[in-house]
C-alpha cells in the first residue's frame, strides 16, 4: 500500500513541477533525461507545496 501511495505522489508530483515551473515553457534539451529527472526530484522533494499550488491553478484558469 505504501508503494502505490508513493507512485501517486510522484506522479502527482511531476505533474505538478511541469504545471506550477514550467506551465507555457518551451524547453529544449538534447536529451530528456536530464529534466525528467530534475522534474521528478522536485516533484518528490517539494510536491507538498507544487501539487496543492498545482490544484488551484487547475481550478483558477480553466475556461
Amino acid at each position: 500500500m505504501t508503494t502505490i501511495l508513493g507512485l501517486i505522489y510522484a506522479i502527482a508530483g511531476y505533474w505538478a513541477v511541469g504545471e506550477v515551473l514550467y506551465g507555457g515553457k518551451v524547453l529544449i534539451y538534447s536529451s530528456y533525461f536530464p529534466i525528467f529527472i530534475k522534474k521528478l526530484v522536485l516533484g518528490m522533494v517539494l510536491g507538498w507545496l507544487f501539487i496543492p499550488i498545482a490544484i488551484i491553478k487547475l481550478f483558477l484558469y480553466s475556461r
